[in-house]
């Protein structure tokens, strides 16, 4: 659940700090105050695109923070989890716009990248607004929305086709390539030829690179290393130095540990340092004798590695990739140079493959046919609901080929008027009919996405009267199980909501800020009546609201005893 949000410098808005509850909140206020500002600072915080533009005139960076309670099973939990990031039962996100066009992301004070931040962001909120019939108008989301009604089913079914699929486009490429031209063919063939031989003459070995780097950082640096081990060598053994002066301390304590047993430990430790030390001296001495400045050398281990260099460059960024593409290019020489073979066993794959891909894409038919017949009941039933009571509607269905997505080509239809066919929705939809088809489609599928909350932006647009009842109504059953934020400029839904905020703009003639209060039942009323009469308040407006309130009140005290 959402609850805070703060903005700072943000297009018009200077500062603003609002904090959320359960239930239906809705935000008022006149045109161009800023109430989708507010929506668009919630939309960039949860990873939408930034612009420089929204960086408020005179200031250095905009601020956008909001602080989310999650419950321990909460899926955000397990995201942060598989990042290493702390988990907590509040969750907040940051981000940050600068003037210069950078933008910052954060996560519980953690800086996340732009991707990770709309990941987790799907898990928390689910924001709708009046430009989003564009996607309800999208025949691919369309099908999507069927697939996730359609349930677990319809979820296997899918996943089965597509893993076939998948393989079955992997024969069907390697059969082209079989079944190139000649000259194509022999071409290929050269190339996989040189690039295998390159490869192979190569002669690479696992851990190559490595100890060559090393040997190479020996040679380049013999001089040094000679110079210093001698130095180390000579200062230990040589001239009665090192071991000679711990020989002689050793000595000494062993003509007297006898007398006072405390001195035990110490001698024993003297004495295995003295051992220590000469394996050291002696191991040290070998070392120094065996390393030498050869430049020949360093020349074929600098070639070599050159060389090494040069493969990755062309075939991978390691020796492992390398000898892996190798592999691939064997594999395919062998394929081409046995086509004839190996195309009619592609052939017999890719058939068998074909018989298996249209049983899975027939059985995927059905399951989606009979959820589409399920989601049709469903969304007529939220459309009476929505005054829309005569209104069908329909998901056709079109065959075609093999897809990653099935054969099939669906699209939502409605016929609004009775003995009408049913058409596509952006033909025959108005602006109120798609809101309203929208809302019914929300009311579904928010119960299956499990988001909790939902934002709805002026959802409302180009309904009136008992339809924009009914929305309200609609929203406020909503409401009962998740928390919901609404921008609207109806007064029907306005009083619907249990918490009501007030958008005004103000300004000194020098900069304009906008101004967000939370109002109290008195307030209330004369907001409603500013919706229901515009400029003119009257006793008579006045006296409506209070009754749109009243109503309100009861209205949703029916909903909740589920009546």
């Amino acid at each position: 659940m959402l609850q805070e949000l703060s903005i700072r410098q943000f297009a018009i808005i200077e500062e603003v700090h609002l904090t959320f509850s359960q239930g239906f909140h809705v935000l008022t206020g006149e045109t161009g105050a800023g109430k989708s500002i507010l929506i668009d600072a919630l939309g960039l915080v949860l990873g939408g695109r930034a612009s420089s533009e929204f960086v408020r005139h005179g200031a250095k960076k905009a601020e956008i923070e909001a602080l989310f309670e999650l419950d321990h099973a909460h899926p955000v939990h397990a995201q942060l989890a598989e990042w290493g990031l702390e988990q907590e039962d509040l969750l907040l996100l940051r981000r940050e716009i600068w003037a210069n066009g950078k933008s910052v992301c954060r996560v519980n004070g953690k800086m996340v990248t732009l991707a990770m931040l709309r990941k987790i962001s799907k898990y928390l909120i689910d924001i709708h607004g009046q430009h989003e019939h564009q996607f309800l108008l999208n025949r691919e989301e369309q099908l999507k929305w069927l697939d996730h009604f359609g349930g677990e089913a319809l979820q296997v079914a899918r996943a089965k086709y597509q893993a076939v699929f998948a393989e079955y486009k992997k024969v069907d490429n390697e059969l082209k390539k079989v079944q190139m031209n000649q000259q194509e063919l022999m071409q290929r063939m050269d190339l996989l030829r040189f690039q295998n031989e390159e490869i192979k003459a190569a002669a690479l070995t696992f851990g190559e690179e490595e100890e060559l780097e090393q040997e190479r950082n020996r040679l380049a640096f013999a001089e040094k290393i000679i110079n210093n081990a001698s130095k180390a060598y000579y200062y230990l053994y040589e001239d009665q130095r090192g071991l000679d002066c711990i020989r002689q301390s050793m000595s000494h304590l062993e003509e007297i540990v006898s007398l006072d047993p405390q001195l035990r430990p110490i001698h024993e430790l003297v004495q295995s340092a003295f051992y220590q030390l000469e394996e050291a001296i002696h191991e040290l001495g070998n070392y120094r004798d065996e390393i030498e400045f050869d430049p020949y050398r360093l020349n074929e281990v600098e070639e070599r590695l050159y060389m090494i260099k040069r493969l990755q460059r062309k075939y991978g960024s390691t020796i492992a990739e390398i000898l892996k593409y190798q592999q691939k290019v064997e594999q395919e020489l062998e394929q081409l140079v046995h086509r004839e073979s190996t195309e009619a066993s592609l052939l017999k794959k890719r058939d068998r493959l074909e018989k298996e891909l249209a049983l899975l894409a027939e059985e995927l038919t059905a399951l989606r046919k009979k959820a589409a017949r399920q989601l049709e009941t469903r969304v007529e039933k939220e459309l009476a609901d929505l005054q829309m009571k005569h209104t069908v509607f329909h998901v056709a269905f079109q065959s075609g080929g093999f897809s990653a997505k099935g054969c099939d080509q669906i699209e939502f239809q409605i016929a609004p008027n009775p003995g009408e066919p049913p058409r596509s929705l952006a033909k025959v939809a108005s602006g109120g009919e798609l809101s309203r088809i929208m809302l019914a489609l929300k009311c579904i599928f928010t119960d299956l996405h499990q988001v909790h909350t939902v934002i709805f932006d002026e959802i409302d647009t180009g309904v009136s009267g008992r339809a924009a009842q009914a929305i309200a109504e609609k929203i406020a059953f909503i409401a009962k199980y998740h928390q919901i934020l609404c921008v609207t400029h109806l007064p029907q839904v306005a009083c619907m909501a249990d918490h009501h905020f007030y958008i005004s703009k103000e300004s000194d003639g020098l900069k304009t800020r906008t101004r967000v209060a939370s109002l109290e039942r008195e307030e209330r009323v004369e907001e409603l009546a500013r919706l229901l009469g515009g400029v003119s308040l009257t006793e008579t407006t006045h006296k409506h609201a209070e009754e749109m309130l009243r109503l309100a009140e009861e209205v949703k005290q029916t909903l909740s005893s589920g009546v």
